[in-house]
């Protein structure tokens, strides 16, 4: 799907398919700075972080191991419950691992920081964070990512993996969603 068969469920486009490429290379390129000399776990946390953990990965120009986790907090709606619950586990032991967690965005961080809580009681080496947007406005708890790709407005937004009602993950754009498809 293009933003521009989109028509009306789009307002206006964030962020387009040319800045998330540029941008990825250059989240990659800090990573493998950073981790040049340690075993690093990727964890993806399913499904909005896929598109974002596929690009990123393959940006890597060191080896990384990948595993994944899907947790929720938001149902059907466009606002988290604060209510997580763990739908898939890891498949890996972590204890003494390097672990960045890859997530498509921070918003409020009630789940990112229940999560971060839960990896680093498991005796993890290091547990970061690489978020490809955030919304500091939306913020509720105090999370600090090592990487951030964007920050973005307030506001409710699909495409590169973010869905609603599991629509919209495979738009090639970050874009905030109009009011009418939602409402």
């Amino acid at each position: 799907m293009d933003s521009a068969d989109l028509g009306k469920d789009l307002t206006e486009v964030l962020i387009d398919e040319a800045s998330i490429d540029a941008k990825i290379r250059e989240l990659a390129a800090a990573v493998d700075a950073d981790y040049a000399d340690k075993d690093l776990l990727l964890v993806g946390v399913l499904k909005g972080a896929l598109m974002v953990m596929a690009d990123f990965s393959r940006a890597l120009t060191s080896p990384v191991e990948m595993d994944w986790m899907a947790v929720s907090s938001y149902g059907a709606g466009t606002k988290s419950s604060g209510v997580v619950r763990i739908l898939k586990d890891l498949d890996r032991d972590i204890t003494g691992r390097h672990v960045l967690v890859v997530e498509d965005i921070l918003d409020s961080g009630l789940t990112l920081s229940w999560l971060l809580r839960n990896l680093r009681s498991r005796g993890p080496a290091s547990v970061e964070v690489l978020t490809f947007m955030r919304k500091p406005d939306a913020l509720k708890v105090q999370v600090e990512p090592r990487y951030v790709g964007f920050d973005i407005p307030n506001e409710f937004v699909v495409g590169y993996g973010l869905d609603y009602a599991e629509k919209y993950r495979n738009l090639r754009v970050v874009g905030t969603l109009a009011p009418h498809v939602y409402s």
